[in-house]
């Protein structure tokens, strides 16, 4: 893993949201995994979510173990927002941002996360 994406599993849960959101605002990509059934599915006490990654590499690093035969997806921003946001509300999932081994990290509504991908509107 490089030295940024190390450090940044090394942040807190807040921190590495806020990472994520810069590195998915640059790269204009987000990450989760698949494998021959979808995308990956992690189940916290109350909530259905779907794992997201700022890059190829940290989503590589959780496909281990159960995840082994899973591969990294690519979702650019725009069909992330067009499309995926509007499906995952009404499946009723959240995202987990950035999780790694130890934390599943921020679990949010996906709208909260369009929130922070989508520029401001200025009037």
């Amino acid at each position: 893993m490089s030295k940024s994406a190390k450090d940044a599993s090394q942040m807190t849960p807040e921190a590495r949201y806020d990472y994520f959101v810069e590195q998915v605002k640059s790269a204009e990509v987000i990450w989760t995994l698949q494998d021959d059934d979808g995308c990956v599915m992690l189940t916290t006490e109350e909530e259905d979510c779907i794992p997201m990654w700022p890059s190829e590499e940290a989503a590589k690093s959780w496909a281990i173990d159960d995840w082994a035969n899973c591969i990294p997806l690519e979702i650019p921003v725009s069909e992330w927002l067009e499309r995926w946001v509007p499906g995952m509300q009404d499946d009723d999932l959240f995202v987990a941002v950035f999780p790694v081994q130890e934390d599943l990290g921020v679990v949010i509504p996906p709208y909260e996360l369009e929130q922070r991908l989508t520029p401001k509107q200025r009037h």
